[in-house]
């Protein structure tokens, strides 16, 4: 089983790439499962019914949020209805939506996806480890998940590692996501389980964290707010990883970091 996961959709041009080009990257890569972070979509913040329907439509089988969840206030109604669309699972209990479900692919495997936020330099939400412990213990890979795997949207690396090695051998891919910048730590650990510390975005690297450039200089240098920060509209990069995931353990043979078009490198495996 391939999973592929690609990080946050920021703005117009990363919407474009990814309705453009993911599907001939699936069948390329030969993808059972994907995963992409959406939180960005909408103008940089947030994401729309339309703009979820659009990507699901283009391939993906499941979009993750984060910390931007709610910018797009209509978020709050239609998450209820469109189960492919995870909140962090930490959100406070009574919050729209969900943050785990077990999602049945397009060749019929069963991944649980489960979106995480940390609470280092981010806001004060339940206890990442102990509720993420919880959704692994209650769809425990193998006996009711082909894979499962773990956006973690958090701004610390630290905290991202130390996921990672916490649920080593029990899932099948942790990767971060919010910081936009793709690492280079992309591995499988001693238990099996896939890593990467940061997956990057899916917008235009010819900017500050797929914005235009102009707002973010002009507060550094200035402290002064001019504007709002606008998404960036040069070619975009997709950027993510792929997984070969052992069918009948669900933990990773091997990964390897995806990346398409835009200002950055193009990588992509070169896999049988």
């Amino acid at each position: 089983m391939r999973l592929l996961f690609l990080g946050d959709i920021v703005g117009r041009a990363g919407r474009k790439a990814v309705v453009d080009c993911l599907p001939n990257l699936i069948r390329q890569l030969k993808v059972d499962f994907t995963v992409i972070n959406g939180e960005n979509a909408a103008g940089g913040f947030g994401i729309t019914e339309e703009i979820a329907d659009a990507v699901l439509d283009a391939g993906a089988d499941a979009i993750t949020l984060g910390n931007h969840s709610w910018d797009q206030r209509e978020a709050l109604v239609f998450i209820e209805r469109q189960q492919r669309l995870i909140r962090p699972v930490n959100f406070p209990a009574g919050t729209p939506g969900r943050g785990a479900n077990l999602i049945t692919g397009r060749n019929g495997h069963r991944v649980l996806v489960v979106n995480v936020m940390g609470r280092v330099f981010m806001d004060a939400l339940d206890d990442p480890f102990a509720t993420v412990a919880r959704e692994i213990e209650a769809c425990p890979l193998v006996q009711a998940a082909d894979a499962i795997l773990i956006d973690v949207h958090a701004e610390a690396t630290s905290e991202k590692q130390a996921m990672g090695h916490y649920l080593d051998g029990r899932v099948s891919f942790v990767v971060g996501t919010h910081t936009h910048v793709p690492t280079s730590d992309l591995r499988v650990l001693s238990g099996g389980t896939a890593y990467m510390s940061d997956a990057g975005m899916c917008g235009d690297y010819d900017s500050v964290l797929g914005m235009d450039k102009e707002e973010p200089i002009q507060r550094f240098v200035t402290k002064i707010q001019k504007g709002r920060f606008e998404p960036a509209m040069g070619e975009a990069t997709l950027s993510g990883a792929l997984v070969d995931l052992n069918d009948i353990t669900g933990l990773a043979k091997r990964v390897a970091p995806v990346r398409l078009g835009g200002v950055l490198p193009e990588t992509l495996p070169d896999w049988d």
